[in-house]
């Protein structure tokens, strides 16, 4: 039984030492970078996997009870959460940014994308009917 015991410790401690090294790149990812979506994409990569190997290094310490339930729906929430709100905020980004509307086209709402592709579409079975 003791065996089991130093198994859940080196494994739960390699966890937070290893969710503690990703934050620590995370960090200097962001205050490396020179644009603003690089370093968003540092810091919703380095979140989403660091919280995680920290929080199941804590789940493993803790055992099964209700407390390891809790930090795993916080886990759950964390990787849904994260990448919706990097993505929201870095369209912001494209959108108000004026260097960036020479390089990618934004679209305001999904009927604006779904018009274009149903002209392409039109456009291609049209062009196959004249051949």
């Amino acid at each position: 039984m003791e065996i089991l015991e130093w198994i859940r410790l080196i494994v739960g401690g390699a966890l937070l030492l290893s969710g503690l090294i990703i934050f620590l790149v995370e960090l200097y990812g962001i205050f490396h970078f020179r644009y603003v979506l690089n370093r968003m994409h540092a810091a919703a990569t380095g979140d989403t996997l660091g919280i995680s190997c920290s929080l199941i290094g804590l789940m493993i310490f803790s055992g099964l009870n209700f407390t390891t339930f809790k930090m795993m729906l916080v886990v759950v929430f964390l990787w849904f959460a994260s990448p919706v709100s990097s993505h929201l905020l870095s369209r912001l980004e494209v959108t108000t940014n004026e260097n960036l509307k020479n390089y990618c086209q934004v679209y305001d709402s999904l009927g604006d994308l779904e018009n274009e592709l149903k002209e392409e579409r039109e456009k291609e079975v049209t062009g196959r009917d004249e051949v």
